[in-house]
């Protein structure tokens, strides 16, 4: 790498985290089906990198030079290192797969089949269900070797490219082309057979299909089949319109997504010249859009490959921690009453959160209640508690962020049914994200004839479902340094050409980066004089320039800077203009999701938590909140888990100045950093 580039290709950088994750596919200390879900997210992650951000870099190319002179990069040529990096990375997961994964499944006594000798009663079964149940679901699309007929293929959907030959023709005659979809989404992906050795069988849906081809097409001899998929730019590209129905605009690029332009068109490494020739004038590809795989694709099925062996072979489950002062008390509120209360997800339970919002909807006092709500969980516990509320007569309302990518449908519903039940729903501000995670339950007339405000504030959405995955902070409180700030957050939602004066919580556009740069400038200057001076963050991102550049002048000044990156991070650390900083990244069990400032402050710890990364898109362009906490146990607490994460020898990596993720140098001891805060948390929350 350049060893003048003060920063790393941000795509790079992204690829860098998810070979981070495909290493965990081959982690034998993790049980089999632990590192088959690895496999999962690691196809997953990638899906979802060619859907938004190649097919961003591909939207450029088709840009005049004149413009595309005013960027800092060249398009194709981010895209030539994107495929270069993914090619090697496909090729390692495509070896732990197939030379790993597989075998390790037939030791454990589960076959996924792979061309074995069948027994008559297989072949049988799979006639049968074939007939019955996929026959009546497949479409065959005759496809043109002239480019005449233009089929289309869906977005993320497995095909089978087929070439078959009349039988009464001789083999120099003509041949022809077909598309089938498989019917996975239908009928599942993997199909479930009676035992064969003693062992459980199971065989992918489309090698079902291969097999009785000779059903579907009567009268031909198939030659080559081969599976295909294309996947379509999934980038609604609405986030900055000011004007119209936005959401109208919102439901019309949803449909848009369905059938967007190519980003990537994976096919089958074995298909031959004119299959692939055949393939690209019916469905008008470009040769850049070809990306040559092996025999399977959408490997992120594997979430739904059930283990018929299951617990053996699994993580452990593990019992999730109550919290002993909450239960101490038969309301929330009657808790936040008498100190700040911090939860850690997901190894302490949810029920917390839900009890709150239960609480806020009967309890007689509560007049009005304020969320925000970005993914919410399918028939959200959240969501019903909050029409219950609209039904027993409080006043209700919910910023909704419908912009939320890949949940713009999901929100679009629960808007619809939060406005029926008579909840005010403000769905999207044009040109603004809201990304912040809070909510208020207000009491208009407490005993003492004052308004009171509680809040919940967290690191990560509020959903129920992904708190049992995402390691997230929880945070309840009734300070009324930050409810009154949070009061006028939803003021400024509901009524955005408003300008208000923030001076506990942060929020970008206000006074998040002048309180961060401040902050930072202020450990500088304690460094300067020879004083102790350290930073700490935490965050999904980093790749704001003027943040990362302070940051640079922070270390060259002395200051100890040590960051948890989990993905993008465009920070170059271990150069001669980054010194004194550390970047640490962990992939465990649970999805590192948290956002954690640290400012050392001569020892008298500043600590926030917030929603926003640093990207430039959270800092400047989103509405975030970063929280402070002010209660000093609560703070110890914070860091003591944070010098568990930086410790980390076993799951955690340091990113070298090469955008390589590297082992730790370490002595004898192992530290695990999610099973020492559990442990942590167990003994500290002992009931």
């Amino acid at each position: 790498m350049d060893t003048e580039n003060k920063y790393f290709d941000r795509e790079l950088s992204w690829l860098s985290f998810n070979r981070l994750v495909l290493e965990q596919t081959k982690d034998k200390s993790l049980p089999l089906f632990e590192r088959i879900k690895f496999c999962a997210i690691y196809d997953s992650n990638l899906d979802e990198f060619y859907r938004i951000r190649v097919a961003y870099y591909q939207s450029l190319i088709e840009i005049p030079k004149k413009s595309i002179k005013k960027l800092e990069y060249s398009p194709k040529s981010v895209l030539s290192n994107i495929k270069k990096e993914v090619t090697k990375q496909l090729a390692e997961f495509e070896n732990i797969f197939y030379n790993q994964i597989i075998p390790e499944l037939d030791e454990a006594g589960i076959e996924l089949w792979q061309n074995q000798q069948l027994t008559n009663e297989h072949t049988e079964l799979l006639k049968e269900y074939f007939s019955k149940e996929v026959l009546p679901e497949i479409q065959p699309v005759l496809l043109s070797s002239s480019g005449a007929v233009m089929p289309f293929l869906k977005d993320n959907v497995i095909y089978l490219a087929i070439k078959i030959h009349k039988k009464n023709r001789p083999p120099e005659y003509k041949s022809n082309y077909a598309v089938i979809q498989v019917p996975s989404g239908v009928l599942g992906r993997f199909v479930m057979l009676p035992n064969l050795n003693g062992k459980f069988l199971y065989m992918f849906l489309e090698d079902v299909i291969r097999m009785h081809l000779y059903m579907i097409f009567p009268g031909y001899r198939i030659e080559k089949t081969y599976s295909i998929k294309l996947s379509r730019n999934a980038d609604l590209m609405i986030e900055d319109e000011f004007s119209g129905n936005l959401l109208n605009k919102l439901k019309k690029s949803l449909k848009q997504r369905k059938t967007g332009m190519p980003a990537r068109f994976m096919y089958d490494r074995q298909m031959t010249d004119d299959v692939k020739n055949v393939l690209q004038l019916a469905f008008n590809l470009s040769e850049k859009d070809f990306f040559p795989v092996g025999k399977y694709l959408n490997f992120s099925d594997l979430f739904f490959f059930k283990n018929p062996l299951s617990p053996k072979y699994e993580l452990k489950p593990f019992k999730q921690l109550n919290h002993p002062v909450i239960d101490k008390y038969t309301s929330i509120f009657e808790a936040a009453d008498e100190q700040d209360l911090l939860l850690h997800f997901p190894y302490q339970t949810y029920d917390y959160v839900l009890r709150f919002f239960h609480e806020s909807a009967i309890d007689p006092e509560i007049d009005e209640i304020k969320t925000t709500q970005y993914r919410v969980a399918t028939n959200s516990a959240v969501v019903n508690a909050l029409i219950a509320a609209a039904g027993n007569g409080k006043d209700v309302t919910v910023f909704v962020e419908v912009k939320a990518r890949f949940d713009e449908e999901n929100n679009i519903a629960v808007a619809d049914k939060m406005k029926k039940a008579g909840i005010n729903v403000i769905a999207s501000i044009p040109g603004l994200k809201v990304h912040a995670k809070a909510a208020l339950a207000i009491k208009n007339s407490s005993k003492k004839g004052k308004k009171k405000s509680y809040a919940f504030l967290s690191t990560g959405n509020f959903n129920e479902k992904t708190a049992t995955q995402y390691a997230d902070e929880g945070f309840f409180t009734s300070d009324k340094n930050i409810t009154k700030d949070l009061e006028k957050l939803f003021m400024y939602l509901e009524n955005p050409i408003e300008t208000f004066n923030f001076k506990h919580v942060l929020v970008p556009g206000f006074n998040m980066l002048p309180v961060l740069k401040e902050k930072i400038k202020r450990e500088i200057s304690y460094a300067k004089s020879g004083k102790k001076a350290q930073l700490i963050f935490k965050l999904n991102g980093i790749g704001d320039k003027e943040i990362i550049d302070l940051f640079y002048e922070a270390g060259t000044q002395g200051v100890q800077t040590d960051m948890i990156i989990r993905g993008i991070c465009k920070l170059r650390p271990n150069m001669p203009f980054s010194k004194n900083i550390n970047i640490t990244r962990i992939v465990d069990r649970f999805l590192e999701h948290s956002r954690i400032y640290v400012f050392y402050n001569l020892g008298n710890w500043e600590v926030y938590l917030s929603s926003s990364d640093f990207l430039t898109r959270n800092l400047r362009r989103r509405i975030e909140v970063a929280f402070p906490i002010y209660d000093k146990s609560l703070i110890n607490e914070i860091i003591t888990i944070l010098e568990f994460q930086l410790r980390d020898n076993t799951k955690a990596k340091l990113l070298d100045k090469n955008i390589n993720n590297i082992d730790k140098k370490t002595g004898k001891k192992k530290y695990r950093s999610q099973q020492d805060i559990y442990k942590y948390l167990e003994k500290k929350y002992k009931i």
